[in-house]
């Protein structure tokens, strides 16, 4: 795991993305702040063994700016303040890495879990395995991993989604099954209420917490069938928590927008290629989705009309999975060849300096009146 180009530890991973403002020709127009999208990507990581599988989940970035990657049997850590690269642990015989998932908070424990049915906790600050739990009873793979404070939840390529509390030795303390299928996508919406799982089996199913609990029941609330291919890409929206966004794979190509609470399909979007991976960026209210065949390009779109602001283009394979910095500036996409990318795709400072001057606007027109 190494840089192509040489790590700039000057400064955060704002610096090369350019803010233009410029002013209409028109008489009295007043100035736009006109945003430009990076047609290259800042930097370049290049990664070898990069397993190229739809179905796994093995890129991820903490809070305390950790970026967490899986190439084949090898976990490594970049750390993105000073851009240091540690191995964390390799797997032996014959087994590989199928998910990561960082504990939220901020806290320094990560879940990997692997393709025997094993899921790993390590404490990444000590370097150190903290616990092994044997998730899957057939030693079925566990292709997705999703928080919810104490528990973790797992995918299985079984179909089943096992709830641990990793705070007890006896930590399964429920299941939730509907999936016939590799459960590919997980994903608890941000107030903890509600689950949402895609599979290979074409299903997304939206599951409520149990009771109260941090962990799902045995039933969903939702079963969504509108997609014609495996769905690994599922996103709730991070302002508007009952809303889902999911994409479809080869066969479908679509991404919808839906409202849980009424179980309707808000919008649906034909992408015209494999939709891999979405994230929504909450101060920009966009909605970013990567993509497989037949274009390996990166959208973005502007919600909630749906729009296309932008594309990313420089993968050569898959772009198979993204996920933002801990300040949600950065994106960092993943691709089957071999390389992982930063985009320098959503400035803070100017947006903050976009709602000063607004709110500054205000201030003074509620005072002229």
């Amino acid at each position: 795991l190494s840089f192509n180009a040489k790590v700039n530890t000057s400064n955060s991973y704002l610096d090369s993305l350019k803010i233009l403002s410029s002013a209409s020709k028109e008489p009295h127009a007043s100035k736009k702040t006109v945003r430009i999208i990076p047609q290259s990507a800042e930097r370049i990581l290049d990664a070898p063994d990069f397993i190229d599988d739809y179905y796994l989940n093995v890129v991820d970035w903490s809070a305390n700016n950790h970026l967490a990657v899986a190439l084949d049997s090898t976990v490594y850590i970049w750390n993105a303040n000073n851009g240091a690269i540690t191995p964390l642990f390799e797997c032996t015989g014959g087994e590989y890495i199928s998910s990561l998932r960082w504990i939220p908070g901020g806290g320094e424990h990560l879940a990997v879990g692997l393709n025997s049915g094993q899921v790993q906790l390590w404490d990444v600050a000590q370097a150190k395995r903290s616990r092994v739990m044997a998730v899957t009873a057939d030693s079925s793979r566990v292709a997705s991993l999703a928080w919810n404070q104490y528990i973790l939840s797992s995918g299985c390529r079984s179909g089943s989604i096992l709830h641990s509390d990793v705070r007890v030795a006896n930590h399964m303390v429920a299941a939730s099954n509907q999936h016939t299928q590799e459960v590919c996508g997980l994903v608890w919406s941000p107030d903890g209420k509600y689950l949402a799982s895609g599979g290979n089996d074409n299903l997304v199913c939206v599951w409520s917490g149990q009771g109260g609990q941090c962990f799902a029941g045995q039933q969903p609330n939702l079963v969504i069938r509108e997609h014609q291919s495996a769905v690994r890409a599922v996103a709730w929206c991070p302002w508007q928590p009952a809303v889902l966004a999911t994409g479809g794979g080869a066969s479908c190509r679509a991404i919808k927008i839906w409202n849980c609470n009424s179980g309707k399909q808000v919008t649906s979007l034909d992408t015209k290629s494999q939709v891999c991976s979405l994230v929504w960026n909450e101060n920009y209210h966009e909605l970013v989705s990567s993509h497989g065949h037949p274009h390996f390009e990166i959208n973005l779109w502007k919600y909630p009309a749906m729009k296309k602001v932008g594309e990313l283009k420089g993968h050569t394979g898959r772009v198979l999975q993204l996920c933002q910095s801990p300040d949600t500036s950065t994106l960092l996409s993943a691709g089957a060849d071999e390389t992982l990318r930063l985009w320098n795709l959503f400035p803070i400072e100017e947006k903050k300096k976009e709602a000063k001057k607004k709110e500054s606007w205000n201030a003074l027109t509620m005072g002229m009146r």
